[in-house]
């Protein structure tokens, strides 16, 4: 009996003929690294972690040029012993100055400002390729650390508005603050080491929510129109605001050449004009003539547009390819827009730049800090200032990133929340040992997360982006303001979003809120929009609190609602005297 043969089962599909991505993220999924970063847990994949980590990347590069440049502007440890003397005829040469109508000018506080000393300027070079190391080096570890320990999606630099508070407000433009670079430092320092401390022991959520909410909300707005308002300037933007006798501000945009510099000065009888004592010498921010006439006002415009553009159609990378466009033109050197004039100083940044790739070790930032002011009150005054920020800031930026990529529970909190605060408090003081202002989670880790990054592996993706980093320091310390420009422009309107949490029917909430806003550019000072708008906010409910006071100890009966300018409700049930 002949038995008939079974036909052969269907064949099985070959592990190779699957995608090898696909195959890759299997293997990743199940081997260690797959699981220490949860990524089967979390419904997510290696590959969509990187490109998560490169969306993140590219959406906030541009700190590592901004900040080196920002933080610059306060001269960092250079000082007037950095000046060399001078020849009272410019054009000839100190070996040469002798003769009875030429002397020998020593350097004076005055060097630092325009016309920059030649020695000074030097010094600013040599500060800005540190700092542009140390933001890669601190962003670089903030990532990893935030990777490793809280496996989290969200990256890490220093932060923008911190940055700009600590140059031009607490050590001044060149120096000319109260507080010098290196005791700066030590405030951060300091800072940070407290940040540590409160993180530590779990405070630093409960200190978050004692802030009045439209002070809370309404800070990083004020922030957003500090940052502007830099962007628009000559130092640190586009040039398109100047300066005016009559109107503090007004319209500029003059080539350099028609820019002069400002400066309070005592006029002797004699004819003698000294600086006065105290005072000192401005950047060039008056335009004389040639308004809206400068070449690189109007491409720092066309970089302006192509962000806005990138924005509004939701490109990835926008401030990037702006800050690419506007420095690639500026790159050439014989056109009126180049970044390598034909003088001394464009030729030293030229034969630099023609480097490409070096890798450049921090001279002079690194461990530069000096506890020598920690008795001064304007020491505190930073510090406190900081420390408030970064409360508020780091931690509303943690909570909300946490928020938006589904970790959080009913009670606000998410998994890896502990070691989220204890990593960016480490970043911030590792930043200070580096040079750099306080080191923060970046609010544009939600592109990473928008793209499906879900655990450390991102923010490790974007750590390994920072390394290269430190290989093209010539290219990074080749960007000129105008490039940089158009990007603080816009991370301000980005920063604005949150005002639509105010209540502006309720004045109580409206008028502290817009003080915040308005005073934080105006003063060019963080610490003095907060100030103006807590005390605000205080003024306006010590009625209340006054009269919840006297019903609490039974002076008066019921419950009454705090109503503007000292006006009574009637009764209500549902009444809070505060709410933060």
């Amino acid at each position: 009996m002949v038995m008939e043969e079974e036909p052969p089962p269907p064949p099985q599909p070959r592990p190779s003929g699957r995608k090898p991505l696909t195959r890759l993220n299997e293997f990743v999924a199940k081997s260690r690294v797959g699981k220490r970063f949860k990524l089967a847990e979390r419904n997510s994949n290696f590959t969509t972690e990187l490109r998560a980590g490169t969306a993140t990347f590219l959406t906030m590069a541009y700190i590592l040029a901004v900040n080196a440049s920002i933080l610059t502007d306060s001269g960092g440890p250079c000082s007037v012993s950095d000046c060399v003397p001078l020849c009272s005829d410019s054009t000839i040469p100190l070996a040469n100055c002798t003769g009875s109508n030429l002397r020998i000018i020593q350097p004076t506080d005055s060097c630092k400002f325009d016309p920059v000393n030649p020695g000074y300027a030097t010094c600013l070079d040599r500060v800005r390729k540190d700092l542009i190391v140390a933001t890669v080096a601190s962003s670089l570890i903030g990532c990893l650390i935030m990777g490793i320990f809280a496996n989290l999606p969200l990256a890490l630099a220093p932060g923008m508005g911190t940055n700009a508070y600590f140059a031009y407000t607490v050590v001044g433009f060149h120096g000319s603050g109260n507080v010098s670079y290196e005791a700066a430092l030590a405030a951060v320092f300091i800072e940070g080491l407290i940040f540590l401390l409160i993180s530590a022991i779990g405070l630093r959520a409960k200190l978050a929510k004692l802030v009045p909410k439209p002070v809370r909300i309404s800070s990083s707005a004020g922030i957003g129109l500090f940052l502007a308002f830099i962007g628009l300037q000559s130092n640190q933007g586009i040039g398109l605001v100047g300066y005016s006798s009559s109107t503090l501000v007004t319209l500029g945009g003059c080539p350099a050449s028609s820019r002069v510099s400002l400066a309070p000065v005592l006029t002797s009888p004699n004819g003698t004009v000294t600086l006065l004592e105290g005072g000192t010498v401005s950047g060039s921010l008056l335009c004389l003539h040639n308004r809206m006439e400068s070449p690189t006002l109007w491409l720092g415009v066309v970089g302006f547009v192509i962000i806005a553009y990138c924005l509004a159609k939701n490109i990835k990378g926008a401030m990037i390819y702006g800050i690419v466009f506007v420095t690639a033109v500026s790159w050439f050197r014989n056109t009126s827009v180049t970044a390598f004039p034909d003088t001394d100083s464009g030729n030293t940044a030229y034969q630099y730049f023609k480097k490409v790739v070096d890798v450049h070790t921090i001279q002079s930032t690194a461990g530069a800090l000096s506890f020598k002011y920690i008795g001064k009150g304007f020491f505190w005054e930073a510090l406190v200032t900081f420390l408030y920020v970064d409360i508020l800031d780091t931690t509303g930026t943690l909570y909300s990133m946490a928020r938006f990529a589904g970790f959080s529970d009913e009670n606000g909190d998410f998994e890896g929340q502990y070691f989220a605060f204890m990593s960016d408090a480490t970043s911030i003081v590792v930043g200070s040992l580096l040079g750099t202002s306080p080191v923060t989670a970046f609010i544009e880790s939600s592109t990473g997360i928008r793209e499906g990054g879900r655990t450390g592996l991102t923010a490790i993706t974007a750590a390994g982006y920072f390394f290269l980093a430190f290989f093209f320091t010539p290219l990074l310390a080749s960007i000129p303001a105008w490039a940089v420009g158009p990007p603080l422009i816009l991370v301000g309107v980005l920063m604005m979003r949150s005002m639509v949490e105010i209540d502006w029917d309720d004045m109580r909430q409206a008028i502290p809120a817009f003080v915040t806003l308005i005073l934080t550019p105006l003063t060019y000072s963080i610490a003095y929009g907060l100030i103006g708008g807590i005390g605000t906010f205080v003024i306006l409910h010590l009625w209340d609190w006054g009269l919840a006071l006297f019903v609490k100890f039974g002076f008066v009966r019921g419950n009454y609602g705090g109503g503007v300018n000292g006006a009574l409700d009637h009764p209500r049930q549902d009444t809070k005297a505060l709410e933060v």
